[in-house]
């Protein structure tokens, strides 16, 4: 596919990765088009605490754990991706702290990794783990992607919209895709519970302890659950209820915070990365399944899709995001 031609491409889906993928391609000058039917910020990638980080990634999530490489990777394309943009990436890292037993656990894990950190004050700390601003960054990305002559249009992509482009990139997290690629069908739903404090740290690394992680910020985050095979958006106040005890046990003057729930769907392939390529539908790539690492991954999704639409080598990483690694006969 000719970039020269200004070859036009849809993105469905304005989370994270829709987000960066229509920015990238705009960048690579395609003539972009980016769907989504909902309000800026009314999707996962909006409700997220914008984490880029993979060692807690791999440390606190099984799932993740054999994939830190590849998160780490992932991480070190946001200052090229973010450059100009006037996104701040927040490199305050991670403090982790509970009750000494617990401690050591997680220490035996950093270690198993091989993952640097300090102990300081009683707690484990570790400076590879950024974080960025979720909902600031995603209009940032939208004001950037229609600078470059992007257009945005309101509404679900629909497969009868297909034969208007040269492709369409799925970017559709957990919603659906109007029968345009059978992959989608190794995805499962979780439902992912989050706080949002009136009052907490303001900045500073991310807090986690055993439960729970709090992440500075004007309205701090307190998260998250992960409700595997749900996809309903209600507020579930016996999840929400842990979370909030568990918060306050690591910072008691959280105790006197209002908190509100916001809840996101996300969607995950039974190995924790990402579906990223050709689907079997022509015209179709994919770049959904980041489970809950679509902010850490965007970067490097947009890249391999952007190769792909341009016939380029999609590098190291293709292989192990292949759209049809769980579909192929």
């Amino acid at each position: 596919m000719e970039t020269k031609l200004r070859a036009r491409v849809a993105v469905a889906g304005a989370g994270a990765i829709g987000s960066a993928v229509a920015l990238t391609l705009a960048r690579a000058e395609f003539d972009v088009t980016l769907f989504d039917p909902n309000p800026p910020g009314d999707n996962a990638s909006g409700v997220a605490a914008g984490m880029l980080a993979p060692v807690a990634e791999a440390v606190f999530d099984p799932v993740s754990t054999p994939h830190l490489a590849l998160l780490r990777r992932a991480r070190d394309r946001w200052p090229a991706f973010a450059a100009g943009l006037g996104l701040p990436i927040l490199r305050d890292g991670l403090r982790v702290e509970g009750e000494a037993a617990w401690l050591a656990g997680v220490a035996a894990r950093f270690e198993a990794l091989g993952a640097p950190f300090q102990r300081l004050d009683g707690a484990l700390v570790d400076a590879e783990d950024w974080r960025i601003e979720a909902r600031p960054a995603l209009s940032v990305l939208r004001i950037a992607f229609e600078a470059l002559g992007g257009r945005f249009a309101p509404r679900a992509f629909a497969a009868g919209d297909l034969p208007g482009f040269s492709a369409v990139v799925l970017a559709t997290g957990a919603g659906d895709a109007g029968g345009l690629a059978p992959e989608l069908a190794a995805l499962t739903p979780i439902k992912g519970q989050i706080l949002r404090a009136d009052r907490g740290p303001s900045s500073g690394p991310v807090v986690r302890g055993e439960g729970v992680y709090i992440c500075p910020g004007e309205r701090p985050a307190i998260g998250a659950t992960m409700e595997t095979g749900r996809a309903d958006l209600a507020v579930d106040l016996s999840a929400t209820q842990a979370l909030r005890a568990a918060a306050i046990r690591l910072r008691p003057e959280l105790a006197e915070a209002r908190m509100t729930t916001e809840v996101g769907i996300r969607a995950a392939t039974p190995d924790g990365l990402p579906l990223v390529g050709w689907g079997a539908t022509p015209g179709v790539v994919l770049a959904v399944g980041a489970r809950r690492n679509g902010w850490l991954l965007a970067p490097l999704v947009a890249d391999l899709a952007a190769a792909y639409l341009k016939g380029d080598n999609p590098g190291p990483d293709a292989a192990s995001l292949d759209a049809r690694r769980f579909s192929r006969t």
